[in-house]
């Protein structure tokens, strides 16, 4: 038996290949990527999913659309699915408190900071890099946390630190640390947390 995991994206998707590689190395035996959602139809993430041949959906907000029945297109594609683990992977939409209730302890995402620092509404991408320069700090890093209706205040699962070196700017450092902490630290959440699902669905 393996977790069904749903990897929802924005971008380029490059936490998301850092899973697809783990994945193929045999380092996440215990989930299978099944679903790769995004609300942008030109984030690159979803190239990468197609090349692995991975479901894909957009779920992009229409004109007018309300928030809730955006998300509510996401959920039907999930529950459709028969997904067990939501993962975001640079998604770069906060979701609402019903949705996050619809699956409780079962959607983790990276945040490129040790949290709690460098966190909370409007520190996302490039903005907690700059923050993390701008207050001097010797050491960063990258979280993977549980979701909850609090923007980076859930449960942390792991950390990896990485220390900030004279000269980084933003971007050095966002490079740095997706190296050498959220591409490692991120599929080993997913393996851990697929895992206890698992175990979970097996003692009922």
């Amino acid at each position: 038996m393996k977790a069904r995991v749903a990897v929802f994206v924005s971008g380029g998707g490059t936490n998301l290949q850092a899973i697809i590689d783990a994945s193929l190395r045999g380092e996440i035996p215990s989930a299978e990527i099944a679903l790769v959602a995004s609300n942008k139809s030109d984030a690159y993430a979803l190239e990468r999913a197609k090349k692995h041949g991975i479901k894909t959906v957009v779920c992009e907000r229409l004109p007018g659309e309300k928030r809730d029945d955006l998300e509510c297109r996401f959920l039907n594609a999930v529950h459709s699915a028969r997904i067990d683990l939501i993962v975001l992977a640079g998604f770069m939409m906060i979701l609402s408190k019903n949705f996050i209730a619809s699956f409780p302890g079962k959607i983790i995402n990276v945040h490129p900071a040790l949290i709690p620092s460098f966190c909370g509404k409007g520190f996302y991408g490039l903005k907690v890099h700059e923050a993390a320069l701008e207050k001097g700090v010797k050491v960063s890093g990258a979280t993977v946390h549980y979701v909850n209706e609090i923007p980076d205040g859930g449960e942390i699962i792991a950390q990896k630190a990485v220390d900030v070196l004279d000269g980084d700017t933003p971007e050095i450092l966002q490079k740095r640390v997706m190296e050498e902490a959220e591409w490692i630290l991120f599929p080993r959440a997913v393996e851990m947390v697929s895992k206890s699902i698992i175990e979970s669905k097996e003692a009922e």
